[in-house]
């Protein structure tokens, strides 16, 4: 077995091995924010998010400096089942539009300061359709899974991933569906624009793909109905929970390859918190079975990372506010 095919052996074995958040410097911010000038828990949430953030970057007083925002494309063999309202060339072309800064993604990118990167996933070789078998060997997985460990930049201090790959929504509700059980109906939704006849389809397309498969373990179910766009997301996640560095989490898409972390190994979400709930459907439906509560909800259903990117707004300002505000004590005021 060649190094590439180890490697989601080595990741999990990473995963497993990486250290929790600072004890210390959690403790050291939860005592800051306790002598603040606010009256306690009036910045509600924020103060959470703040000191959750303090605790992974082992700093009691921290700011965020190098946020990354990572897009990972990829295109998908199961659109010849007719389960995506736009061709797969769509995907080349937001890549070249992603690639000139003129999707939603690049301004948002731009507005907080992050560093963006676009991923092409062999986008000239579809993964195979997985109503007639696996979508990707192992080889390719692990290609994928590489390919989104070595993106992240290991002195960022924030992580956005998101993606684009026309047919990635009836992958990621296959991928939710083996992971979470239920019917196919409970996790497919209109994705790009599909009607309601398309979205039965994508239904059938999803149980018949799981009846082909019968994938067994997270990471089979990742190579059977995943994406390679889905598999690099869920490498890149893991590498960050590896550095320590806090992840914000997108849409649908998104939280089906951070399902797969967490099916892998117990608390490998620990340093992710979730941006927002999608208008997807079934997004609700995956952040509740994840423990995650969205910090946002304005019926975005873009993906790119874009609600995700949106919320690194949210945990700027709760980082500001408890790194920057004044003690009692720093400001002359009576603490009562």
């Amino acid at each position: 077995m060649g190094q590439t095919e180890t490697f989601a052996a080595e990741m999990t074995a990473a995963l497993q091995a990486a250290q929790g958040p600072s004890a210390a410097a959690q403790a050291e911010a939860s005592a800051r924010n306790d002598v603040l000038t606010k009256p306690p828990g009036a910045l509600g949430r924020l103060e959470e998010l703040a000191i959750w953030y303090a605790s992974w970057r082992g700093n009691a007083c921290p700011e965020i400096k190098a946020p990354q925002v990572i897009i990972f494309a990829g295109n998908h063999g199961v659109v010849a089942q007719g389960i995506s309202a736009f061709p797969p060339e769509v995907t080349v072309q937001m890549v070249a539009n992603f690639e000139g800064e003129g999707a939603a993604i690049n301004q948002l990118a731009k507005l907080h300061g992050a560093e963006m990167a676009v991923v092409s996933l062999e986008l000239d070789r579809p993964t195979a359709d997985f109503t007639q078998g696996p979508a990707m060997d192992a080889a390719d997985l692990n290609a994928a899974l590489k390919a989104g460990w070595e993106a992240v930049n290991p002195e960022s201090d924030l992580l956005v991933v998101g993606e684009m790959g026309i047919g990635n929504t009836t992958a990621a509700a296959a991928i939710a569906l083996a992971l979470f059980g239920g019917e196919a109906v409970d996790w497919v939704g209109r994705g790009t624009g599909l009607d309601d006849a398309g979205v039965a389809r994508k239904a059938e397309v999803i149980a018949k793909a799981l009846q082909v498969n019968a994938p067994q373990g997270p990471m089979e179910v990742l190579r059977c109905v995943g994406g390679r766009e889905i598999a690099a997301m869920a490498g890149a996640m893991a590498r960050a929970r590896v550095k320590g560095i806090p992840v914000i989490l997108d849409g649908f898409i998104c939280c089906s390859a951070a399902a797969v972390l967490d099916r892998l190994v117990e608390g490998a979400l620990d340093h992710c918190v979730a941006g927002h709930q999608s208008a997807e459907a079934a997004h609700g439906r995956v952040l509740t079975a994840l423990g995650k509560e969205p910090l946002l909800s304005l019926g975005l259903r873009l993906g790119e990372g874009s609600g995700a990117a949106l919320a690194i707004g949210v945990l700027k300002g709760a980082i500001a506010c408890h790194s920057g505000m004044a003690s009692f004590a720093e400001a002359g005021v009576s603490d009562g």
